[in-house]
């Protein structure tokens, strides 16, 4: 006889499960205890649960494969949702692992009666995480455990992969259990949707195209398909433009590398989208921040032909493909490949595409001063080519994401990881934590200096395990995103957003510093290239503040413009601020030959 929470602590160790991320409790007191025995998973403790799961998706995006993570009842799962929507919007394979209550305590044993708790600090949990998970149940029988981990561990590696829940009592968890008579999961086999007339039609739209353009998104990272994706454009000569989740997938000095695409995307890539005939997306979801509230001008002059794995993306509201194709891309692109083996469009269409790159590069908008207060834009662009191919860099949201997004050129095989759906603050450095823990390399952290407050306590994490993460924070002081709402929207009025509105920052170097950290100042954009060889040269972790100017705004962006008459429009996604003279915005669009 075995305790049913060693046996899934062996289970997953057999499942090559080798790190586990967790915050202990009470009601998980005997999973904490398994997880400790073990001596094949590697404990990672946080100091809270947000940063648990947080931490887990990190993982699973690095490691590309099963991240775990452990919390307790009542508030530790509550505490976790942050992360879990994460790792639901974007794709991430987590095995969320909660205690529970004994069974007799919690609302499940008295569905009939509509309380709103029984057992202390009891909470129905997998109806919560029900809406954002892909899976989610209670073990209430035992000898159910490994069926109800490994139907989990499926779903969450399976198809679109996602985040999973797994419900254990307390009384289940101590439960002694014979292995050898445990129930098990059979999985159903899917059938596969017949897409081979729809797959000719594409080929034939992209040999006829004029302006061909692949967009190629999250989904090729996770179908592991990025050498067919390199070979495919190999063969066909065709432009890419990459998405805010997949911006890693082409180095930007690729002769095909056309730009990033979206509200806060380069000029580049998105006249690219806008002028391309025929468009081939590639595991992208198109969302809202890719395509615009103007959804019907995206890609206006464009077939769309979409692939992604996922039926319910190809059916919704904001973006009908002309063209859908469900199923995996691993399936897909080689018969693509197959297919495709000469250049496509006219010669003249990649010259163009190359010409708008040098046109309109990333720091075209601002003219940093070198005396002056640090620039995220330039500060992104000097770190973009002073870090090594290969290197990890994580980043949170707002500035962080952003201007990373736009300014910072991509070299061959790194890893540059950011959360697109959930776009959360406070999500840099917990996820830069499982990057690290996941890789066992050296990894850059991104933060802002109001996002890291919302997960601050994990500097610690950071010291206690020795990580060598480079945290790089950008303080100006004020939330730049909401700011830049609040003055567009209400007549410059703010309201919680800076220190004269009622929010304000500490000194982050003497923060480190009180966590046990080495830290360090760099307060002008001359000293980013000498500053930025000593924090990455530096052995260990390091915080990095990073004195920032206040002074600029998100761009070019896709923003509202007004008319002479005063009306106010929602441009196409090519007609971002600061606004061309319509001369230059006219020259930018790409003339077929006659």
């Amino acid at each position: 006889m075995l305790k049913l929470s060693d046996y899934l602590v062996k289970k997953l160790e057999n499942q090559g499960v080798r790190h586990a991320f967790m915050v202990t409790g009470g009601g998980a007191m005997h999973l904490d205890d398994s997880f400790g025995q073990s001596k094949k998973i590697k404990l990672v403790f946080n100091h809270n649960e947000q940063a648990t799961s947080m931490c887990a998706e990190g993982y699973a995006r690095t490691h590309q494969k099963l991240a775990v993570a452990c919390v307790t009842t009542g508030p530790g799962g509550l505490n976790s949702l942050n992360g879990v929507f994460g790792a639901w919007t974007d794709s991430a394979p987590v095995l969320f692992i909660s205690g529970q209550v004994k069974i007799s305590t919690t609302l499940s044993s008295c569905p009939q009666i509509p309380l709103r708790q029984l057992g202390d600090q009891e909470v129905n949990i997998t109806r919560v995480v029900a809406p954002i998970t892909k899976y989610a149940k209670m073990v209430t029988d035992p000898y159910e455990i490994d069926a109800i981990l490994d139907e989990a561990i499926y779903q969450a590696t399976t198809d679109r992969p996602g985040p999973v829940w797994v419900d254990i009592p307390i009384n289940v968890q101590s439960a002694l259990i014979d292995p050898k008579k445990l129930k098990k999961f059979h999985p159903v086999k899917q059938k596969t949707a017949k897409i081979d007339k729809s797959l000719q039609k594409a080929v034939a739209w992209l040999k006829d195209a004029k302006a061909p353009l692949i967009v190629a998104g999250h989904g090729v990272r996770l179908s592991n398909t990025q050498k067919e994706l390199l070979q495919l454009l190999k063969q066909t000569q065709i432009p890419v433009v990459t998405t805010f989740n997949g911006f890693d997938l082409i180095a930007s000095d690729h002769p095909q590398f056309a730009g990033r695409i979206g509200t806060v995307g380069q000029r580049a890539g998105n006249f690219t989208l806008q002028n391309a005939d025929v468009i081939l997306f590639l595991g992208t979801r198109n969302n809202i921040r890719q395509i615009s509230y103007n959804w019907e001008n995206f890609a206006k002059n464009a077939k769309k032909i979409v692939v992604d794995i996922d039926p319910a993306e190809l059916k919704k509201p904001t973006l009908r493909p002309d063209l859908a194709l469900c199923g995996d891309l691993k399936n897909i692109l080689p018969a693509f490949i197959k297919q495709l083996k000469k250049p496509l469009g006219e010669k003249n269409w990649l010259k163009h595409c190359q010409n708008l790159r040098k046109k309109y590069p990333p720091l075209r908008e601002f003219n940093p001063i070198p005396n002056g207060a640090i620039h995220p834009y330039l500060f992104m662009q000097e770190l973009g080519r002073l870090i090594p191919s290969q290197a990890y860099v994580v980043a949170s949201n707002g500035t962080a994401c952003v201007a990373f997004f736009q300014a910072f050129a991509a070299k061959p095989q790194q890893r540059l990881l950011l959360n697109s759906g959930d776009a959360s603050m406070g999500y840099g450095l917990p996820a830069a934590i499982g990057s690290c823990v996941a890789s066992g390399k050296p990894t850059i952290c991104l933060e802002g200096d109001g996002s890291i407050m919302m997960n601050l306590q994990e500097l610690q994490t950071v010291k206690t395990n020795h990580l060598p993460i480079k945290i790089f924070v950008i303080k100006n002081g004020e939330y730049i995103s909401i700011i830049q709402t609040q003055r567009n929207f209400f007549n410059g009025r703010l309201t919680g957003c800076n220190v004269s509105s009622g929010v304000e920052v500490p000194d982050f170097v003497k923060v480190a510093k009180a966590f046990g950290l080495p830290a360090v100042r760099l307060s002008k954009n001359r000293d980013l290239e000498k500053g930025i060889k000593q924090v990455l040269a530096m052995p260990g972790p390091i915080v990095c503040e990073l004195d920032c100017t206040s002074d600029y705004a998100f761009a070019p962006k896709l923003s509202a413009r007004k008319l002479p008459d005063g009306t106010m429009v929602s441009p196409t996604l090519e007609d971002m601020f600061p606004f061309l003279d319509r001369t230059a915005f006219e020259k930018s669009k790409y003339k077929t030959v006659k």
